[in-house]
């Protein structure tokens, strides 16, 4: 057939037709549901940061004890000291969110993403705590705040979920 003048199948021809023969995998938290979900679980990561930390900061420093000791006295006294207890709480509620959403995003989209709870930190221990904010920390909050809003308009994940089924597939020889 070859001698006819035809051309053999070039490699594009060949790498078009394996294309065609593997399903194309689409991220099951790039559609809009897995988005929504991921959206959610940032924003009460992001909450849940703003409020423990708010909380336990109020709690330790209307307590009055130095927890710089390797008492435990002074760290069971802290602990019920109700904000100190609502702040762990809340923390540790953000801590299995975060575990959730590390589940469904990339870590270099979840680190970045979630910084912004620094800037609401500071902003609400100036605003509710009374805290001094320098010009200089509100230089490094803007920062970061721009550097949250350049991340947040990337994919919130770039490599494919690992299913078991892959995992056996690429086992065989």
């Amino acid at each position: 057939v070859f001698s006819q003048g035809l051309k053999s199948p070039g490699p594009e021809l060949m790498r078009m037709e394996i294309e065609e023969q593997q399903p194309t995998r689409t991220l099951r938290t790039e559609t809009p549901t897995g988005l929504f979900k991921t959206r959610a679980l940032t924003l009460t990561v992001i909450l849940t940061q703003v409020i423990g930390n708010l909380t336990l900061s109020r709690g330790l420093l209307h307590n009055g004890s130095d927890l710089g000791s390797f008492s435990l006295m002074p760290y069971l006294h802290a602990f019920l000291n109700p904000w100190v207890f609502v702040g762990v709480a809340v923390l540790a509620f953000g801590m299995v969110s975060y575990l959730t959403l590390l589940s469904r995003a990339d870590l270099s989209y979840v680190l970045p993403v979630t910084a912004v709870s620094y800037a609401l930190i500071a902003a609400l221990g100036h605003f509710v705590l009374h805290e001094r904010v320098t010009a200089v920390r509100w230089a490094g909050i803007a920062v970061i705040t721009g550097g949250v809003m350049l991340v947040g308009k990337t994919p919130t994940r770039t490599t494919p979920d690992i299913i078991e089924e892959d995992l056996d597939e690429e086992e065989e020889p």
